[in-house]
């Protein structure tokens, strides 16, 4: 009798399961040709064929320093940027939640990486960096924490940058990732825009977004970039943030990022 009941509940959730799955691909099939999802599909092809990656931007900047420290929060696979950078001085900050080898110098959450740091338990209390990359979690108020603690290691003339600042649709820009069904097919950018152009309006900074591999902004204290952003936009409503982007973001090319430095 026990028996006969296990298999019947065990033949019920795999039924359960199949319907979820069938349920999924009808959902999928009949919402896949609206408008959100063209448009999520043709801002993932955009921002995946970028023709300027971050990994360029931070060599760029990188190139211009004797003997530079680099810095990378959020490494995951090391091939996709840190692998990529040109620098004899570098390291890396990943707990390692999504890239099981986790191939980095520091395997623990950013947090305690600049606690131990302050504390004295890592390197050294003195060490500053010439360049700080973000791209760890993509949640506004961990990406805040971050920039804040980046700019206390950071050298007079050095850069925090970050990934994902600019997400090109609403749905790149849940608060949450793993919405199966999302126009934005499994691209997250996060929350990060909301700490970006929030830290954009501190006058003590400059700071910009490059228009490029989902959006890479800039901060220094030293470079005059875009002027510091005036938009009101205190509860962060996304509709507000795309109709003044440029402002918000500080958008400029590549080019135009470039033409900073030549004097």
């Amino acid at each position: 009798m026990l028996s006969s009941i296990i298999n019947r509940l065990k033949g019920i959730k795999l039924a359960l399961k199949k319907s979820d799955i069938s349920s999924t691909y009808l959902l999928g099939s009949k919402y896949k040709d609206s408008s959100h999802y063209k448009d999520g599909q043709k801002a993932n092809l955009i921002q995946n064929s970028s023709i300027v990656k971050r990994h360029e931007i931070i060599n760029f900047l990188l190139k211009k320093r004797q003997n530079p420290l680099y810095l990378e929060i959020g490494v995951r696979n090391p091939n996709d940027n840190f692998n990529l950078i040109r620098c004899d001085q570098k390291y890396g900050v990943d707990p390692g939640l999504e890239f099981g080898s986790n191939p980095v110098e520091f395997r623990i959450t950013s947090d305690m990486f600049f606690e131990k740091l302050s504390n004295g338990d890592l390197l050294n209390t003195s060490i500053k960096f010439d360049i700080i990359f973000i791209d760890g979690l993509h949640q506004a108020d961990q990406v805040m924490r971050d920039i804040k603690n980046s700019l206390n290691y950071l050298t007079d003339d050095g850069f925090v940058i970050l990934h994902d600042c600019n997400p090109p649709t609403e749905f790149h820009a849940s608060e949450n990732y793993g919405f199966v069904l999302s126009p934005s097919m499994g691209a997250w950018n996060g929350t990060t825009w909301k700490a970006f152009v929030e830290i954009r309006k501190d006058k003590s900074i400059n700071s910009c977004c490059i228009d490029t591999d989902w959006g890479i902004g800039v901060i220094n204290k030293s470079v005059k970039l875009f002027p510091t952003s005036t938009v009101s936009n205190p509860f962060f409503e996304y509709h507000i943030f795309a109709e003044k982007r440029k402002e918000s973001l500080g958008l400029i090319s590549y080019k135009q990022f470039k033409n900073y430095f030549k004097h």
